[in-house]
């Protein structure tokens, strides 16, 4: 369910991070996180970032275990070559890094034609400006708050100001962008987050505790009222 968040005046949607989660046990995770807005899928191709996580067979998998939005996240090169077959797989968002495609625009074009929502993100040394041409274009602009690639990283505390930014910068060309955070957040900075404009919250190893999602959720929720 949307968080109200009254000092934004914008809903925050809590997003749990699928790479922190027993796959062993996905659908009863998935279960565990009905009560989230989103999934989030994390995807990495061992080549854009130092990691390999998982591909088309997983989504496909969490799409029949669950009615959540699934939000893939393409941490990949080229994206543009699998566009089709992750939307075919499941996904209801994808979003690609503008440092993985010289052709950011095409592929924002490509994943509105196959009917999904569009994101772009960025990591946290590439200038803010390299998303500025395409902010009128998508739905969703992700800050990476770490650098992608691994789960349970500390978040950087710079990129508060760069949420700021951004924000700014939407309200201006696209108000009803979706400006989502993944990396290192927690109940300590999420509502620091939401005032600086965040309007989506990924959460891994804040979620996935020992003590079970929801209760990973319950204190996210709690962190933002």
């Amino acid at each position: 369910m949307d968080v109200s968040f009254n000092s934004a005046s914008r809903p925050v949607k809590l997003a749990p991070s699928l790479l922190s989660c027993d796959f062993s046990r996905l659908g009863e995770e998935l279960q565990a996180i009905q009560s989230a807005d989103w999934a989030h899928v994390d995807v990495m191709d061992g080549a854009f970032v130092p990691n390999i996580s998982f591909g088309m067979p997983i989504l496909a998998a969490a799409r029949r275990a669950s009615d959540l939005y699934m939000d893939v996240h393409l941490m990949i090169e080229r994206p543009e070559r699998y566009l089709r077959d992750f939307a075919e797989a499941g996904a209801d968002g994808i979003t690609v890094h503008v440092e993985a495609t010289a052709h950011v625009h095409r592929a924002v074009q490509q994943i509105r034609e196959l009917g999904k929502k569009a994101g772009v993100t960025l990591n946290p040394g590439t200038p803010l400006e390299a998303v500025r041409p395409v902010l009128a274009d998508v739905d969703l602009v992700l800050v990476m708050s770490v650098n992608p690639g691994f789960g349970g990283q500390k978040f950087i505390a710079a990129s508060t100001e760069r949420v700021r930014t951004l924000r700014r910068w939407l309200d201006e060309v696209n108000p009803g962008a979706e400006l989502q955070v993944d990396g290192g957040v927690t109940p300590a900075n999420a509502r620091e987050l939401a005032e600086a404009g965040a309007t989506c919250l990924v959460a891994g190893s804040a979620v996935y505790g020992p003590d079970g999602a929801q209760a990973g959720l319950s204190r996210l929720r709690d962190a933002l009222a």
